[in-house]
């Protein structure tokens, strides 16, 4: 629809013809909401790299895991390239036997007291961060970076070297502190001691990463109400439950549903300091998956124990994946 006029002046000259003006009905808007179309896909477009990744790394391996978990692969069907499907048969004999749900019990209790203590720890040396000077909080942080950063393997074989038997460092302090009884003790003869060791080990490679992410939330949270804390007569204790506590508490809520996580699929460190011995009284589930499918060659079996791994670990963190939910919902 357009409007034209067209006429002459006074002195009876063609007058300048006026340019037609569209006139759009109300509520046409198209060129407004091509934008928006484009907008609200940018972020499918920009996920979809890290979908397909996930996808290929993650998914396509845990699909061929669980076709694995129903077959009867062993070293006579590797050789030939048969494939054998036994149904649930693998899944029955786990469930039905008292090893596996043994080693889940020990799982469990020993991913407990790994993470609580590498929480607690961590949380206070995220707080001691908060309150150093300068020079010695880039100290500090230099030192559990390094930590953090040490290899598996590496950090493994120093606490190996630490515990020895015969030439152990611990061994020879204890010593010349007094207990002459020490000089010679295998720490990785009974279970208590062995998952002892291997707890330290675990709890010094995690607190680093604990303390940092603390020490990082700690600097969001803004200093006038540690003020007005302190003008209302709260002493320390009452500032950290009132002011601290609540800030850190989505920080403390996500560290320990990724140290649960850590904790649980912990593999290198057990399985090198002493593979899961003595008489397999440290084996944990990852350990048990491994030792049951490439260990004793029964592949299928090993299969059917990874799966039933993340059906666990999925239990486990469902607790904290419901207070994450709940707690997003809360701030909408």
């Amino acid at each position: 629809m357009s409007v034209q006029t067209e006429g002459t002046d006074t002195a009876g000259e063609p007058a300048v013809r006026k340019a037609r003006v569209p006139v759009r009905p109300p509520g046409d808007d198209r060129t407004s909401t091509r934008p928006s179309r484009r907008g609200a896909t940018a972020p499918y477009l920009l996920l979809l790299p890290a979908l397909l990744a996930t996808v290929v790394l993650l998914g396509w391996p845990l699909v061929k895991n669980g076709m694995l978990s129903f077959q009867n692969l062993n070293p006579r069907q590797l050789i030939q390239h048969l494939t054998e499907w036994n149904g649930v048969d693998n899944y029955r004999e786990v469930l039905t036997g008292g090893d596996f749900w043994r080693v889940v019990e020990r799982s469990v209790l020993f991913t407990a007291v790994n993470v609580v203590l590498i929480m607690v720890l961590g949380t206070l040396v995220g707080l001691l961060l908060a309150r150093l000077g300068k020079k010695m909080r880039l100290l500090l942080m230099i030192g559990l970076v390094l930590a953090w950063a040490m290899p598996v393997i590496a950090a493994t074989t120093v606490y190996q070297w630490l515990f020895a038997q015969r030439f152990g460092v611990v061994n020879w302090v204890l010593d010349k502190l007094g207990w002459h009884s020490m000089a010679e003790h295998n720490w990785l003869e009974t279970q208590f001691s062995t998952f002892a060791v291997v707890t330290l080990l675990l709890v010094w490679q995690s607190i680093p990463f604990v303390a940092i992410n603390l020490y990082a939330a700690t600097t969001t949270i803004p200093r006038e109400l540690y003020e007005a804390a302190s003008l209302d007569g709260a002493g320390a204790w009452k500032s950290f439950t009132s002011v601290t506590l609540p800030f850190l508490r989505p920080f403390l809520y996500a560290t320990t549903f990724l140290e649960v996580i850590w904790i649980f699929k912990a593999f290198a460190q057990i399985f090198a300091m002493n593979e899961g011995g003595p008489d397999h009284l440290t084996e944990t589930l990852p350990i048990y998956a491994y030792v049951e499918g490439v260990g004793n060659q029964h592949f299928g079996l090993g299969a059917a124990i990874s799966f039933l791994t993340i059906l666990v670990l999925l239990v486990i963190t469902s607790y904290y994946l419901r207070m994450v939910l709940k707690q997003e919902e809360d701030e909408l």
